[in-house]
């Protein structure tokens, strides 16, 4: 009775509230650590910069972070909904700008969840041998792959897709069970370095030979890979059982503590090295060489100071790792996809939620495009994780800009300050990354960049099927979308171009000398060779001239086309404004401004027409009808009955600001709840009811509102939702009766 009283009809699925501060916080750090962690700190991070050079560039890449993190607090408050990013960008640009960002943050986490769940062959092989190794299929990218070793990565995804689907709740609470794990895991083993005096004096400190600059600089570039997932919770804003105030806090822990365990596995793995060697440089440097324990330097420093005890500590919390990078990469793969369902950007069953509040059918749809992924091989997963870096630098991108809009439509400076400098380090960043080896020696394998082109064309074609169905018109106007899509193709394919011939060229290169020479040179040796060097530096400079040229080119017809584009468009809406007149006074009530009788016929009838062909949205009716019209009327006049109709007309428009209000009769009115509105319909519906309860008896506007929903495989004419609106605005009118207000219309 409580629900129709207050004019709601409607059955309004949504995510349950359940997520505590700690439960955030292990999705934040076990979003953005997994075995990599273990893996980059001893290849990339050490062998490019050093122990010292490593731990400044990550200190900064940390300092970059909490600006990003202050753009996402600032963006979830005011749009706490699920999709994270996606829900900012569409709600500050359009939903061309959000499915953008939403097209390559898939990309990102899609990587990370499938570099972890591929990283569990490895721990065996690591840990148990050969247990897994039966059923050999095929070498691929010379990396054999095996049966067993897909079926468990296969059994990994299906497990914690299945946990999550079933058990929602049990496996938050697991994740944080093991976030704990693994950060106390890593913590003891490192202090039990520092107490055994291991990091008292470390040489070298950095790469010898290098500028220090750069290697800083090259970790402090590559550091958004490190952290991407950290932003994880920004997807669970409609699951907090907190305020949304402390989420700012609790991504500031995270951050802080990631680049800690980071820095702790950094400076564990160069502690302690086999005696055969000089030093931890030239045992790093020999790691393709090593296999077992003695093959990840973390772990045999453990073994150096704590025994059997440190590996058990190091292989928990990195189980724990590649568990809690499942669970977290899985939860905010679901609610981002749960929200591109609710926009009819998936499927719209993709958002349909189990009885406990789960969106079952988006996990699965994570779990469906993961399994095939095993049987790619590791070398070819490498490639997709080498893309996260970007990825993560373009959504970062996106939520600063998104951050610096909302500050300077708000006149709100420090939004405005952070939004500014996220965005300008992002811009910064991606320049850097993009442009192989430019500065600072910071490139991406080949054939990451030929990924990058497949994901971009993937995305241009799943743009198109989308249009095609968008009967709401709402990428009408997207046609950035479709230019930041080729240039992103362009762009990568003169990169790709450009990184083949070079690799081509120096594989020439030694074959020549080899064939010739004395000396025997492999392209991980041939830097002692300086002709070598300085042709291949040449070669890489001409490459560079003629990719830029053809880039420039390539600038100048886009702008062109742009400018083209411009200028039709806006001839055609002038044309049009001249045109439609006339026509847009017949759709305009004279009396309140908002639209007329003859606008909602014509809308009924275009919702008739998608609920037929089934591409209609969610959407909500409201029906509403002022009380005491005809008492003001009959006793002050019409003119007061009309001032009445539209002071309660504005009450109306002023509660619904994202939907086309209609006045359908003397002082009745219609709202169809579509967007923002229809997901908050509930909450929007209660705040404008106490608004009129308090309004009973002061003169001011007294409203009846009834409220349903659109029930598809029930509801087969937008009539019927119409209807069932009505009655209950009646049920709302005989409750405001019983309290008093005067229901005469």
């Amino acid at each position: 009775m409580a629900e129709r009283s207050s004019g709601y009809t409607g059955a309004g699925e949504q995510l349950r509230r359940h997520i505590s501060p700690l439960q955030a916080w292990a999705l934040s750090i076990g979003t953005s650590i997994g075995w990599g962690s273990f893996v980059i700190t001893s290849n990339t991070y050490l062998a490019g910069a050093g122990p010292v050079g490593s731990a400044l560039g990550m200190g900064i890449g940390a300092l970059v972070m909490l600006v990003i993190a202050a753009n996402y607090y600032d963006l979830m408050r005011r749009f706490p909904e699920a999709g994270g990013v996606y829900s900012y960008v569409k709600n500050t640009f359009d939903h061309g700008d959000g499915f953008l960002v939403a097209w390559f943050l898939s990309l990102t986490y899609l990587a990370i969840l499938w570099a972890n769940a591929t990283s569990l062959p490895l721990f065996a092989r690591f840990f148990f041998g050969d247990v897994f190794r039966f059923g050999r299929l095929y070498t691929l990218f010379g990396y054999e792959v095996w049966l067993g070793e897909a079926l468990l990565s296969i059994l990994a995804i299906l497990g914690f897709s299945l946990l999550s689907m079933k058990h929602g709740r049990l496996s938050l609470r697991l994740n944080a069970v093991l976030a704990l794990v693994f950060t106390l895991g890593i913590s003891v083993c490192f202090l039990a370095a520092v107490f055994a005096g291991g990091l008292r004096e470390i040489e070298p400190r950095f790469i010898p030979d290098a500028d220090i600059l750069q290697q800083v600089a090259r970790i402090a570039f590559i550091s958004p890979w490190a952290f991407i997932g950290f932003e994880n919770i920004t997807h669970a804003a409609e699951e907090f059982s907190f305020p949304v105030k402390r989420s700012f806090r609790v991504m500031t822990v995270s951050v802080i503590i990631t680049t800690l365990l980071y820095v702790f596995v950094t400076l564990l793995s160069v502690s302690a090295f086999p005696p055969e060697y000089e030093n931890w440089l030239a045992y790093i440097r020999d790691l393709d060489n090593i296999s077992g324990i003695k093959g990840l330097p973390a772990f045999y420093a453990a073994q150096h100071y704590l025994g059997s005890t440190g590996i058990w500590l190091l292989m928990l919390s990195l189980l724990a790792l590649i568990f809690t990078s499942l669970i977290g990469n899985t939860y905010a793969l679901s609610r981002l996809f749960y929200a591109l369902a609710k926009d009819r950007i998936l499927p719209a069953r993709a958002a349909r939620l189990s009885p406990q509040g789960m969106p079952v059918n988006a996990i699965f749809i994570v779990a469906a495009v993961s399994l095939f992924i095993p049987f790619l091989g590791r070398t070819c997963i490498g490639w997709i994780v080498d893309v996260t870096t970007v990825g993560a630098t373009i959504v970062y991108g996106f939520v600063s800009a998104a951050a610096l809009k909302v500050g300077l439509r708000e006149s709100a400076p420090r939004e405005t300050v952070c939004g500014a400098v996220g965005l300008f380090v992002m811009v910064l960043f991606a320049f850097f990354l993009l442009l192989p080896n430019l500065f600072f020696g910071v490139s991406m394998e080949t054939e990451s960049y030929f990924i990058f082109i497949l994901w971009s064309m993937l995305g241009l074609f799943y743009f198109h099927r989308i249009n095609l169905n968008d009967a709401s018109h709402r990428f009408d106007s997207a046609i950035h979308v479709w230019v930041g899509l080729l240039s992103m193709i362009v762009f990568m394919a003169v990169v790709w171009m450009g990184k083949v011939y070079e690799r081509g060229t120096l594989s020439t290169l030694l074959t020549v000398h080899n064939y010739y020479g004395a000396r025997q040179l492999t392209e991980t040796t041939y830097a002692s060779d300086p002709f070598l060097v300085s042709e291949i530096a040449n070669f890489h400079q001409l490459i560079l001239k003629v990719s830029f040229s053809v880039l420039g080119l390539f600038a100048l017809s886009m702008t062109a086309m742009l400018w083209n584009y411009t200028q039709l468009r806006r001839s055609a809406q002038e044309t049009r404004r001249e045109l439609g007149t006339a026509r847009s006074l017949a759709y305009t009530d004279p009396l309140t401004g908002v639209k007329s009788k003859h606008a909602f016929v014509e809308r009924e009838a275009d919702m008739d027409r998608r609920i037929d062909k089934n591409t209609v949205q969610e959407f909500a009716v409201i029906v509403g009808d002022l009380n005491g019209t005809k008492t003001i009327n009959d006793t002050m006049g019409h003119r007061a009955g009309d001032e009445y109709i539209r002071s309660g007309c504005s009450m109306i428009c002023r509660s619904f600001k994202s939907s086309p209000v209609f006045r359908i009769g003397g002082d009745e009115f219609a709202v169809i709840l579509e967007g923002t509105d229809y997901e908050r319909r509930a909450e929007l519906l209660e705040s404008l009811n106490q608004s009129v309860i308090r309004n009973i008896g002061s003169g001011e506007p007294v409203a009846a509102l009834g409220l349903a929903d659109y029930l598809p495989g029930e509801d087969h004419s937008f009539r019927s939702v119409f209807e069932r609106a009505d009655r209950a605005m009646y049920d709302r009118k005989n409750a405001l009766k019983e309290l008093g207000a005067d229901v005469r219309d």
